[in-house]
């Protein structure tokens, strides 16, 4: 079974009318809905996952369907980590491996979270309910969180910077206004935040390119835009050595991975096709799924075509990791309605369309039921 239907699950489970009722689930409160149904899962395929590696290499964390899962790097069965009616999604380690940072909007609206992997703790980094938030990722030394927020309905992404103990955050660009911000990653070195930045939210009928990759001068406060792709570059993903950066871009109607080499300025393929951008949207769950380098800088593990792959930088063929999910999804309930229509010979039509009065007011003429009266 191809997993082909992860937004309309979570427009289910967010958008459905509120049934404002005490929880006994802790994790459920603040939502404005509680599972009314469940549906069981057993499959070896899914869509638009962003995953991670653990910085000792052997744990994998991916979200699936509005929850996270962590397995072993080497395949086999996901164990779920979280669960719930909220969608979480887009999980980060830490660079010591003990937390996870995602995103959920379990508080009733989104925000970023940090869950305690020893203890089982979670913690809302952010506060309101009004704001939404994009990919959020540590900072080297594991004192900060970068992500993208903007307004829930209006205004366009912006890189903002959190302490993991608390705070309101500081905004690190304001101008100019227009430039949306997103997919963030450090440099090693604490110094450099790349990300990918276009002008807008976005636009109908899109003339490429959309987005191109920018890295961001902590100390100085300047941006410098690194790539110049007809395709766009986005989802910029640097190795641990600062070696090698891999992004995504658009050729012939297919997306794939590029690999530049950022002492020479080289650039290859890595892959190609892989997971459909998604460019012409808001790109709400970011322009491509987030993927993650190993410890050596070798290989890089993305998530295309229904799989995990673990794709060498030299350019060699990529190896799947196998994984399988058994798991039980909570949904809103059902939104089914009756509407009882008599059956008799003569009714009350509920609805009249283009009612037109005589010009001596005598007569009206309308249609109902698709006919002319």
């Amino acid at each position: 079974m191809y997993i082909k239907n992860l937004l309309t699950i979570s427009l289910l489970a967010i958008c459905l009318p509120s049934s404002f009722s005490q929880t006994k689930d802790k994790k459920n409160q603040g939502l404005p809905l509680e599972p009314g149904r469940t549906f069981e899962i057993s499959t070896n395929e899914a869509s638009w996952m962003s995953i991670d590696l653990s910085p000792d290499g052997k744990q994998l964390v991916f979200d699936f369907l509005g929850d996270l899962y962590t397995m072993a790097s080497t395949g086999g069965e996901a164990k779920q980590l979280t669960s719930g009616m909220q969608f979480d999604g887009q999980p980060r380690y830490s660079p010591d491996g003990k937390r996870i940072v995602y995103t959920s909007d379990k508080n009733g609206g989104e925000g970023i979270w940090i869950k305690d992997l020893g203890t089982g703790e979670e913690t809302e980094l952010t506060k309101g309910k009004t704001d939404r938030y994009q990919s959020p990722e540590w900072s080297p030394d594991g004192k900060y969180i970068v992500a993208s927020k903007a307004g829930f309905r209006s205004g366009t992404l912006k890189l903002w910077l959190y302490h993991v103990d608390g705070g309101s955050g500081v905004k690190l660009m304001e101008e100019p206004e227009s430039l949306k911000m997103t997919g963030a990653a450090f440099n090693s070195d604490n110094r450099y935040i790349w990300f990918a930045e276009r002008t807008g939210d976005w636009q109908y009928n899109a003339i490429f390119p959309q987005y191109q990759i920018s890295k961001y001068d902590r100390e100085k406060g300047t941006r410098e835009q690194i790539t110049f792709r007809q395709g766009s570059a986005i989802r910029p993903t640097l190795s641990p050595d600062n070696q090698w950066l891999v992004f995504g871009t658009r050729f012939d109607g297919e997306t794939g991975l590029v690999i530049k080499n950022l002492a020479s300025g080289n650039e290859k393929w890595l892959a190609y096709p892989v997971q459909h951008d998604d460019q012409e949207s808001r790109a709400t769950r970011d322009v491509l799924p987030g993927m993650t380098f190993t410890p050596d800088s070798k290989n890089i593990i993305a998530t295309y075509g229904g799989k995990i792959w673990n794709i060498p930088v030299n350019g060699g063929l990529a190896t799947e990791i196998p994984f399988s999910i058994a798991s039980k999804i909570e949904l809103g309930p059902l939104v089914e309605f009756d509407y009882p229509i008599e059956d008799s010979e003569e009714f009350i039509v509920k609805q009249i369309r283009d009612a037109v009065p005589s010009p001596d007011r005598s007569k009206i003429a309308f249609i109902a039921l698709d006919q002319l009266y």
